[in-house]
């Protein structure tokens, strides 16, 4: 059925996960197929969730001036996961993939959208910018030997650059402090364990 049927005493519901087929026939569908590559785009409220989603790999458009109807829009025509703290936004007709994050803490928030949208597989740290969303490529130390702060210099051979806002990256000390945040993360995969 779809939603415009009303439920009536004595009807039994099934309801389904996300699935590419099943044999069921006459199917009747009430939403868009999935969307298997997890893009999102964030309302103003989650901005330290954005730079959480980024650091881990996942596409994510922010920005704090971004108007409800504009990431509507955004949401409909580039087929991202729009999540926001605004249940109104997710009633507007054109918005097919939504959430509504519960959470307030950014990293419950995290957990929170992993665990709903099972993406705890797709993690995939430190290959996207965390300014901008564009991905990091590989690049030799010489290539950027001149933009270094002289301790980088010295210490660090290994580094990244952003393809979009040319921001160089490097494993210094902040590195685990970020790596151990991934892992922390990924150890809340489980259904039991809550929050930080």
């Amino acid at each position: 059925m779809d939603f415009s049927y009303l439920v009536q005493e004595g009807d039994r519901v099934s309801v389904y996960p996300i699935f590419e087929s099943i044999d069921i026939t006459p199917l009747v569908r009430v939403r868009p197929r999935p969307l298997r590559e997890p893009r999102f785009v964030l309302d103003t409220h989650l901005g330290r969730l954005m730079a959480y989603l980024r650091m881990l790999g996942f596409d994510t458009l922010y920005q704090n001036d971004y108007a409800d109807k504009e990431l509507a829009q955004i949401s409909k025509r580039e087929g991202r996961i729009l999540l926001t703290r605004d249940r109104g936004l997710l009633k507007r007709s054109i918005v097919t993939h939504g959430y509504c994050v519960r959470e307030t803490d950014p990293r419950r928030q995290l957990v929170e959208v992993l665990r709903h949208l099972n993406l705890f597989g797709a993690i995939a740290p430190f290959r996207r910018c965390i300014r901008c969303n564009a991905l990091l490529q590989p690049v030799s130390k010489q290539a950027v030997i001149d933009r270094l702060p002289p301790k980088t210099r010295q210490y660090y051979d290994e580094f990244r650059i952003c393809q979009g806002c040319d921001q160089i990256y490097w494993k210094g000390s902040h590195y685990q402090r970020m790596q151990q945040f991934v892992e922390r993360i990924l150890h809340q995969s489980g259904p039991g364990n809550a929050g930080t």
